[in-house]
């Protein structure tokens, strides 16, 4: 095993010892170190490692490629002897296989499969900061594994831009660093430019093409960007220069091609996505252009599939990037935008376990037989609203029950390496050729562009049954593992709409290109695209965001078929009409979201009317019952009231309300919603006794002046507490009013006779002893016939409406 020092070979001994004394650790490295390759062949032949096999993690297929083809290579034997490589679409491992590379998909599935982890002595988590959901959903499962079953397991975490204290602190591990080795790099700000970001990209390309050496690495949001800024590029026409895209989609013959070093006398440009940033080495980078952008994975509301949206990159990740230009000698980096703005990215990537779709996660978790995540350790729990989201899709889908246990039909959606919903294809098929047919469709769907890039589905089946090309044949073959041997016939858009009720799509109006989903989204085909004249779809992909969303891919069908596969439903509802702001009752016929024909009915009252409101709110807040002002103020009361009564007080927010609004939220009295009085008397009522007298008395909602008027206390004003009142209305008033026991004073805004601001105070002693004087005299010459007294503390109040005659 000989090759050129690296620098993680200065901790090697840490490791060691590490692995023997404690069975987790955590290893931070930056990019270039070593870690990927040269730790799992140290640990190979370690005691605490050799009594079974060491199972390297990486959070992509490529980096698993590229890591097993390097260490192979660095022991000069062929992949999938000493070094094997297992992924969705590639297994080379034999009974010689001690290191095996696996995506982290693979392993929550392996431990699902065998959950002693037998003949594993070892887990490795590579580029963790990456934080993808399998490999926290791996992690949690393997500490479980480790903590009830296999004390001995070791579990490894490796990363190059690991929060260590944070993480070591959740595992009780300790934690080993290794430096690096990173050149110097020289950075230059491009700013923003409002040109499309291929234009920007292209530029400052051939910019650092012209002023600098070596090969360029250049980091875009997604494949569309790259093959736009590969086109302009091309149509540059540089001499000696190879253009390379990189990104996930792309056959294994032209990603390892992307990452193999320029032809001599000539130069490469990679584009990338953000798989380059760390796990992967490319040869002979001197030049890194960044875009600053990177596509992170969202829940999709429809649940058609998570969906990827562009968002800046973090200062993490802008930096590996960066790192990337020195990883041999000095580099060059271009950012497009301007210096001040780094500070101003988020610091670290958001995990995917916090704003990624569960519905994986949790059918995982139900298939372990742990209804309740919160029975594990996790670095970053499952946020409870989105597990309970994930588990009504997974209830729709059949594939968990009332009570959250996993159905058989769940079961049998576990057992394939596919997310719930395109497992729930193949199952909609049941069995030969219909089953065969969910199959080809999951994998079309799994990876994007097979079977060629037309939004007709049935088009794109017709390209995947006829590619023979490597890639297309091997995902044949897993879809055949899915689906049996059965030929893939019957019709696509039934069997989606059959999977996925969501997915059945109409023309909304007369529009030939926007369509309403079942699901309650919009979508919209582009202009010219031919199934556009069609009236029904099964939509299979979605991209974008916002109110009408580009459907990608779908399948036309006919009303007929539409309404067998989701027979449409005649019911009576009860909604609120924000627009009127009136209650209203129909009898509505349709199938989901899409409405087919509406009956008036009489106004809805009771629990039918309070349950429409709480919908109201549930979809648009408070102020779509024009209730928002009263639900704030009732919040700052309560904050004031806990502020000065302690912390026996609740912490209400608007979001917990909202939250928790079918608790409180009282009937509706008639068509409209409850008024304001209403809302804040049920809200009061729901503190319970003896707070909600105690907020009457800490908090008032109105302030006794001396003229006699209760005025109003006004707590949603930047100077809250804050009361209007006319100058004449508070002659007399000698201690400044404050609520809360005394110490909060209130806010004065005096007003003159038309109610204009004349002066605001919180000290009415020294503002009668102080600006009065000047104030009266201007008040005199623009209101003659009202009061306006020298002594004012001395004077009667009144209303202050007109002059008050003296006796």
């Amino acid at each position: 095993m000989t090759s050129p020092s690296l620098p993680i070979e200065n901790v090697l001994p840490q490791i060691r010892e590490g692995v023997a004394t404690h069975n987790r650790l955590v290893l931070a490295a930056p990019p270039g170190a070593g870690k990927t390759t040269r730790v799992p062949l140290d640990l190979m032949d370690q005691p605490a490692c050799a009594g079974g096999r060491i199972m390297l993690l990486e959070p992509r297929r490529i980096a698993a490629r590229a890591a097993a083809a390097r260490m192979a290579d660095t022991l000069g034997e062929p992949l999938g002897h000493t070094v094997g490589l297992s992924t969705r679409l590639e297994r080379k491992i034999s009974r010689h296989t001690r290191i095996e590379v696996v995506t982290d998909g693979l392993l929550v599935r392996r431990i699902l499969n065998s959950p002693d982890l037998e003949g594993v002595s070892t887990l490795i988590f590579d580029e963790f900061h990456e934080r993808s959901l399998n490999a926290d959903l791996g992690l949690a499962l393997a500490l479980d594994v480790q903590t009830a079953l296999r004390e001995e397991l070791r579990i490894i975490l490796m990363s190059a831009t690991l929060d260590t204290e944070a993480i070591a602190g959740a595992l009780s591990a300790p934690v080993i660093e290794s430096k690096g080795r990173i050149f110097p790099v020289e950075t230059h700000y491009l700013g923003r430019s409002r040109a499309r970001i291929e234009e920007q990209m292209a530029d400052a390309i051939e910019m650092a093409l012209r002023r600098e050496t070596g090969s360029v690495l250049a980091f875009l949001p997604g494949a569309a960007e790259i093959r736009r800024t590969a086109q302009r590029l091309e149509d540059a026409g540089h001499e000696a220069v190879d253009i390379a895209p990189l990104f996930g989609a792309l056959s294994p013959e032209a990603q390892d091609a992307a990452i193999r070093r320029a032809r001599k006398g000539r130069r490469k440009v990679v584009l990338a996505t953000d798989i380059a940033e760390s796990a992967l080495t490319i040869e002979d980078v001197r030049i890194v252009v960044d875009s600053g952008m990177a596509r992170v994975p969202q829940s999709d509301p429809a649940g058609l599939r998570t969906r990827l949206v562009t968002v800046r990159a973090s200062q993490a990740s802008v930096a590996q990037r960066r790192g990337r230009a020195g990883r041999t000698g000095p580099g060059t980096c271009y950012r497009l935008w301007s210096q001040p703005e780094t500070k101003g990215l988020p610091p670290r990537p958001e995990p995917e376990v916090l704003g990624g779709d569960l519905t994986g996660l949790v059918l995982s978790l139900a298939d372990w037989g742990e209804s309740d995540p919160a029975g594990l350790d996790w670095i970053d729990p499952p946020p409870p609203g989105r597990l309970r989201a994930a588990r009504r899709r997974l209830q729709d889908l059949g594939a968990l029950d009332g009570s959250g246990a996993i159905t058989p039909r769940g079961r049998e959606m576990a057992a394939l390496p596919l997310a719930p919903r395109l497992a729930a294809l193949v199952v909609a098929g049941e069995t030969g050729e219909p089953r065969a047919l969910g199959a080809h469709l999951a994998a079309i769907l799994t990876e994007r562009g097979i079977g060629g890039y037309s939004s007709d589905l049935n088009d794109r089946l017709a390209g995947f049954l006829r590619d023979n090309a490597p890639r297309a044949t091997a995902l044949k073959r897993q879809a055949q593992r899915w689906g049996g041997p059965a030929p893939p016939r019957g019709d696509p858009a039934s069997l989606i709409v059959a999977a996925w009720p969501e997915a059945l799509a109409r023309r909304r109006g007369g529009d030939r290109t926007d369509f309403l989903l079942a699901s309650g989204e919009a979508g919209r085909l582009d202009e010219g695209d031919r199934l556009a004249r069609h009236d029904w779809l099964a939509v299979a992909e979605m991209v974008g965001s916002g109110t009408a969303r580009r459907i990608t891919l779908a399948a036309p069908l006919s009303e007929a078929a539409a309404f067998t596969a989701r027979p449409p439903v005649s019911e009576e509802i009860a909604e609120f009409d924000t627009a009127a702001g009136r209650l209203r009752a129909a009898r509505v016929r349709h199938v989901g979201a899409i409405e087919l024909s509406r009956q008036p009915l009489p106004a809805p009252s009771g629990e039918a009317a309070r349950r429409a409101v709480i919908d109201a709110v549930a979809a648009g807040g408070f102020e779509s019952i024009g209730g928002d002002s009263a639900v704030r103020e009732t919040v700052a009361r309560v904050a004031i009231a806990r502020t000065r009564a302690g912390a026996d007080w609740p912490d209400w927010t608007i979001g917990h309300l909202r939250a928790c609004v079918d608790d409180w939220m009282p009937e509706p009295e008639g068509a409209a919603p409850p008024s304001p009085k209403a809302l804040r008397e049920a809200l009061t009522a729901y503190l319970g006794w003896p707070q909600a007298g105690e907020l009457a008395r800490l908090a008032p909602l109105r302030l006794e002046l001396p003229a006699g008027r209760a005025a109003p206390i006004d707590y949603l004003d930047e100077k809250a507490p804050l009361v209007e009142a006319r100058v004449q209305e508070v002659f007399g008033l000698t201690r400044h009013p404050c609520i809360a026991d005394g110490t909060r004073p209130v806010t004065l805004s005096l007003l003159s006779p038309a109610r204009r601001p004349v002066a605001i105070t919180r000290d009415i002693a020294g503002f009668w002893s102080g600006a009065y004087g000047d104030m009266a005299k201007d008040m005199r010459a623009s209101y003659p016939k009202h009061d306006w007294p020298d002594d004012p503390v001395r004077a009667a109040p009144h209303p202050g409406h007109t002059r008050r005659r003296q006796k």
